[in-house]
């Protein structure tokens, strides 16, 4: 029998309209303390009526050494819980759940906007992110982190979220403790698979003591551009693990910031949204900057394929588990949706781009009233997103902020 991709369908005991989910997509809606504004409560609401199955929130961070930027979300003390049960409790209404996305960035951030020294598993300096030489976490650290990630999922289940979603992908700090490009420890946190798993593995285990059978989903690289970074190979020994953890389903992604736009492809690189909203060129000179677009229009180019390029990692992924598997990237219309999961090449399908500049995507591909997305996949929306809320920018720059 065909499942189809618009049917009720159930993800470990949450119900869903249908197999289409909003992944996780970085919001800029929060206070400089990390509470959701009502503009972020606003645009769940409409996810929410657009008839999405599911929502996966922008990531939170679990503890202020590890957002990136003063407009993250938060989920490190008590008082965030109130507010956030406002969101979950509105997006309910609509009979839509919602799944926090919890992260630390790792060394993807920077210490002038976090206040502290910047940490990771190995003192790597991160190619994007190059202002700051990360400190390798110490024992105490990662219990720390660990403790932190456990409180964070015990708060978002107070608040009422459906379940979380560990971020594990795109160079994060639990991305990059399964990265041997980033992860270069001789201890039992580094090395061997088994050890550079352990915190994601203690995660799981402490959590559980917390909070029972509470969905813990993650999103996950199956493969990353980096030199002995993470491979498809790898990557299902670790699917295998996280199954073994109790992880409720599995979200296949790609890359890291390092990459580039590896991870969210388009036709062009949006070289003029880089250099001019990127903290790395905010005092080049405009000749300087001119002759950055032009080399990069000349010489660099976008990763290929531009659709369904986790679809074959994720296929391997859902061979080797038993838990659901969503597969993310380069999905933005409805006859590879309905291919997808018709054809049971993934449980569940999850989109970013789309959902941003048409928030009633899947009630418009169910009623057939539109079959692929309107988003041009320039990618502005990407690079933006540093000093703007999310919005959809259409390949247009707004007029710039200061940093």
């Amino acid at each position: 029998m065909t499942i189809s991709a618009f049917e009720p369908a159930t993800l470990a005991g949450i119900k869903l309209k249908n197999r289409i989910i909003r992944s996780a997509t970085y919001e800029g809606m929060a206070d400089e303390k990390g509470f959701p504004t009502e503009k972020l409560k606003k645009l769940y609401i409409n996810l929410a009526k657009g008839d999405v199955g599911a929502i996966i929130t922008g990531y939170a961070a679990t503890q202020a050494d590890g957002k990136v930027s003063n407009a993250m979300a938060m989920v490190n003390h008590d008082d965030k819980i109130n507010v956030f049960k406002e969101i979950t409790d509105a997006v309910h209404e609509y009979g839509t759940p919602v799944i926090m996305q919890i992260a630390h960035c790792g060394r993807q951030t920077r210490s002038r906007i976090t206040g502290f020294p910047t940490v990771a598993p190995s003192p790597v300096r991160n190619m994007y992110f190059m202002e700051d030489k990360p400190k390798a976490l110490s024992e105490e650290g990662i219990n720390e982190i660990i403790d932190n990630f456990v409180a964070a999922i015990v708060r978002a289940k107070k608040a009422g979220f459906d379940g979380v979603q560990l971020h594990l992908a795109h160079g994060y700090l639990l991305s990059d403790f399964l990265s041997s490009h980033a992860n270069r420890r001789k201890d039992r946190w580094g090395g061997s698979t088994e050890n550079k798993y352990r915190i994601v593995g203690e995660i799981f285990k402490r959590a559980r003591e917390k909070v029972g059978d509470y969905p813990i989903l993650v999103k996950m690289n199956a493969y990353d551009g980096r030199r002995k970074g993470m491979r498809i190979e790898e990557a299902v020994v670790i699917a295998r693990m996280l199954e073994n953890s109790g992880c409720a389903a599995i979200e296949v992604s790609c890359g890291c910031v390092e990459d580039g736009l590896f991870t969210i492809r388009g036709e062009k690189l949006p070289v003029e949204a880089v250099v001019e909203y990127n903290f790395n060129f905010k005092n080049y000179p405009d000749f300087a900057k001119k002759t950055i677009i032009w080399f990069a229009k000349t010489f660099l180019k976008t990763p290929k394929p531009l659709l369904k390029y986790n679809l074959d990692a994720a296929m391997q992924i859902k061979k080797a588990v038993n838990i659901p598997v969503i597969v993310v990237g380069g999905i933005n219309n409805v006859e590879d949706v309905e291919d997808i999961i018709g054809n049971d090449k993934a449980d569940f399908v999850s989109m970013s781009r789309p959902f941003i500049i048409e928030p009633d995507i899947v009630s418009k591909f169910k009623n057939r009233t539109q079959t692929t997305s309107k988003c041009i996949m320039c990618n502005f929306c990407v690079i933006t997103i540093e000093k703007e809320p999310l919005k959809c920018r259409y390949g247009k720059l707004p007029k710039t902020k200061s940093a």
